[in-house]
């Protein structure tokens, strides 16, 4: 029975990551890279440069050797000892059994944070099993290179950052509970995404985002000429605190899900459709001169909403002050959604991480995929428009 849940589990697996295989070719050569030390080590008693008596050999440089597979051509530097007596079985079981491999890999990085369960997949690959020191120290390397990525100077400025959470279910102490994932990302000046943070807090709170914040600023984040969030009274507070001379964009897209809440069920739909219309607008002028003819029209069956609304949309126009060609990308979090459902699609098959390590792992490696893919695509926005508002204001002043 087990054998047959363990398949089953693959096919989601590879059914999950098929979609993105740049993604899955690296990850599967780092880990088989990973692999080859760690049986190296294991064949020689000790680690590289380790003094140790026990020590039964020397390295002796490398040797290129590709791998094709599934999922890409891997270039693999395999470790080589001076007597000539190492032999790796990684390639030969990989021909043999490309969908255990694949499977094994995803579930070492995806799911493997149990030292006990990576025993047991090297085992399946190589023949023979690694001790858990060593397994340990695969995803320790990761986690160090996650670790720099996350606490990286941040030496540009980031004119326009976007903040929002989701949440994600670990166990703590046999517990199950929900930690939140605090992401921000930000667009330089040359007009590029970057992922400026990824963490993981107990819950969505004012203090958890004024750290978050505070973090950021004191890895270097500066200028900041807008913020785009959703209406988290905690966000809210933290953004005021902390960002302090950044102007405050309300997603009009959790906006108007908010107004849902002052509607009754069976509303009329061309209310919320004209709403909405109302941020296609050219200019702030018309957004206003337009909303005072739907508020006149809707007031009378909607009062409630049209209450709620007058009160709290000038929250959502803040973008109107932008340049026009950065309206449709600046209002709203939706630029985060791409990360958000990558995030989503590789948790998914974890469902309930074992602990908060495993949890920030997956999150920031999925974080740091996407980071690179932004910046070497072509710019997201042109900032000459906003870079001539900004001389603009700046003569005026003089």
């Amino acid at each position: 029975m087990t054998r047959k849940q363990d398949s089953r589990k693959g096919k989601d697996w590879r059914k999950l990551l098929s979609e993105d295989r740049q993604w899955l070719r690296a990850m599967v050569q780092e880990v088989v890279q990973e692999v080859l030390e760690a049986e190296m080590e294991e064949a020689l008693g000790a680690q590289k440069g380790e003094r140790t008596p026990a020590r039964l050999g020397y390295r002796s440089g490398y040797y290129e050797r590709s791998l094709v597979t599934r999922v890409g051509k891997l270039e693999l530097r395999v470790p080589q000892d001076r007597q000539g007596r190492f032999r790796t079985e990684v390639f030969e079981r990989y021909q043999r059994s490309e969908k255990a491999l694949v499977g094994a890999l995803v579930e070492m990085y995806v799911q493997g944070v149990s030292t006990r369960k990576v025993k047991a997949i090297t085992e399946q690959l190589c023949g023979h099993e690694f001790s858990a020191s060593t397994i340990s120290r695969l995803n320790q390397k990761l986690d160090g290179e996650l670790k720099q990525f996350a606490e990286r100077r941040l030496e540009e400025e980031y004119p326009y950052v976007i903040l929002d959470a989701r949440y994600e279910r670990v166990r703590e102490e046999g517990v199950i509970r929900s930690q939140a994932v605090l992401v921000a990302i930000g667009i330089n000046w040359e007009g590029r995404r970057c992922v400026l943070a990824v963490e993981l807090a107990d819950r969505e709170s004012g203090t958890s985002w004024r750290e978050f914040l505070e973090r950021l600023r004191e890895r270097g984040l500066r200028a900041v000429e807008l913020v785009v969030s959703d209406d988290h009274p905690g966000l809210k507070r933290a953004i005021e605190q902390v960002l302090t001379e950044a102007a405050w964009q309300r997603c009009y897209v959790h906006f108007l899900r908010n107004a849902l809440d002052h509607l009754p069920r069976k509303a009329d739909d061309d209310c919320l459709m004209e709403l909405r219309w109302l941020y296609d607008r050219r200019n702030l002028e018309e957004a206003r001169r337009d909303l005072a003819v739907w508020l006149e029209k809707w007031s009378g069956r909607y009062a409630k909403l049209c209450d709620w609304v007058e009160e709290n949309i000038e929250e959502t126009l803040t973008f109107y002050r932008l340049p026009r060609q950065h309206h449709k990308h600046l209002k709203s979090t939706n630029m985060l959604e791409r990360l958000n459902e990558e995030i989503r699609r590789r948790t998914r098959v974890v469902r309930i991480f074992p602990n908060q390590a495993s949890c920030l792992r997956l999150v920031r490696a999925l974080a740091v995929e996407m980071h690179e893919n932004w910046i070497e695509a072509t710019r997201y926005l042109n900032m000459e428009s906003l870079k001539e508002q900004r001389k603009e204001q700046m003569r005026r002043v003089a």
